[in-house]
């Protein structure tokens, strides 16, 4: 990662090419061991500049949408798959032109679109999302197997009369998780659905698979997917859709600070950058980024509030110490900005969009810098 940011015009997203090719080297090593296929998962990495070094290793995209399922198919290429709670009926045309694999949220949703499947292109693939009834997602919005949840057929909803038309079964339970979950999850889907897969020709295991942090076990995750595959030979592929894990400690957001206020407590320090707007998961997991020489409150001489610029009185990112008093004009750098920030990032009281920039050894391109007219755009 670039080590002079006084350069940087911020706010800005920054990824390090080499980063990201080492996140690849990991993945590539899972898919050489196992056999097994990895996609990139969209929704969670979509900066597609980068397509070219991803695609090398990867063998396609997992989009969420038609939009994401033709962005797959013009930058990147390969295998791409679709999966959603529901697709409407003009989105599902799409895909059908678009994308290699579409995955059924419901067998009602299978029954509705079943002709235009038969119709389609003798490639095509379609599959079912299911879902096992475990998990260990701690944050409840992230939770895809909630008592309520949507996601998923259920077991006791499993419709094995209707599978003509079906070779697939796709599952998405972990979210951060290590190979332990998923050596724990899998009992509970081959206990529910086990004749089911011994009549599949694929299986895809979601995203969530942290495998490129550092303690991963990636010896564990390898055996797991060998043991599968041997309990099931019928299959021919089994797919991971990690979208975290490509992206993972490879960008940094780099943001200037405005001005420091004070208040009944602590100074407030305000940033170009926002939560709400720049980095929504800070407010909606929630969670605490770490920030380049900072430390927890108290931890150094000098303790602040650092929020956003927008006008959301929430919008705080939390409480830091400094060493040294900080003043408008400084930068600071916060840290694993890469993955679900351009992605799901909005442009909430007309705040600008950081620029998206990548790093190679030292040297900094943009690739995108927006205006007004982006913001415009949106609207009508």
């Amino acid at each position: 990662m670039i080590k002079d940011i006084s350069k940087i015009e911020t706010p800005a997203y920054v990824v390090d090419r080499g980063l990201i090719r080492k996140n690849l080297e990991v993945l590539d090593s899972v898919q050489k061991r196992t056999g097994c296929k990895i996609m990139l998962a969209l929704k969670g990495f979509a900066m597609w500049s980068l397509f070219p070094e991803i695609n090398k290793v990867l063998c396609g995209a997992a989009a969420s949408s038609a939009d994401e399922a033709r962005l797959a198919r013009e930058e990147f290429g390969g295998e791409v798959h679709a999966t959603a709670a529901a697709f409407p009926d003009w989105e599902f045309d799409e895909l059908l032109e678009t994308c290699d694999v579409v995955n059924l949220n419901s067998f009602s949703q299978w029954e509705h679109f079943k002709k235009r499947a038969a119709a389609s292109k003798d490639a095509m693939k379609f599959g079912i999302r299911v879902n096992p009834g475990y998990s260990e997602v701690s944050t409840e919005i992230y939770n895809p197997c909630s008592p309520h949840s949507r996601l998923g057929v259920r077991p006791e909803h499993f419709k094995s009369d209707l599978l003509d038309g079906i070779t697939g079964l796709h599952f998405h339970v972990m979210c951060e998780q290590n190979s332990d979950v998923l050596q724990r999850v899998l009992p509970h889907f081959e206990k529910h659905f086990d004749t089911i897969i011994k009549k599949m020709e694929w299986v895809n295991m979601g995203g969530g698979h942290h495998i490129t942090r550092p303690g991963y076990d990636v010896d564990l995750l390898c055996s797991e997917i060998t043991r599968f595959w041997k309990k099931y030979p019928n299959l021919k592929t089994i797919y991971l859709e990690p979208g975290e894990a490509i992206a993972l400690n490879t960008g940094i957001l780099v943001s200037t600070v405005l001005d420091v206020a004070p208040s009944a407590d602590l100074p407030n320090v305000i940033l170009d950058t926002s939560a709400a707007a720049h980095m929504p998961d800070v407010l909606e997991m929630p969670y605490r980024p770490n920030i380049t020489g900072a430390g927890t409150a108290g931890e150094y001489a000098h303790t602040y509030r650092l929020g956003g610029l927008t006008c959301l009185a929430g919008d705080v990112i939390g409480v830091y110490s400094f060493k040294e008093p900080l003043k408008a004009g400084d930068k600071l750098v916060f840290h694993d900005m890469a993955h679900y920030t351009m992605v799901k990032n909005n442009t909430f009281n007309g705040v600008r969009l950081p620029s998206i920039c990548i790093s190679d050894n030292e040297s900094v391109e943009i690739v995108k810098k927006f205006s007004y007219n982006d913001f415009k755009t949106r609207l009508s």
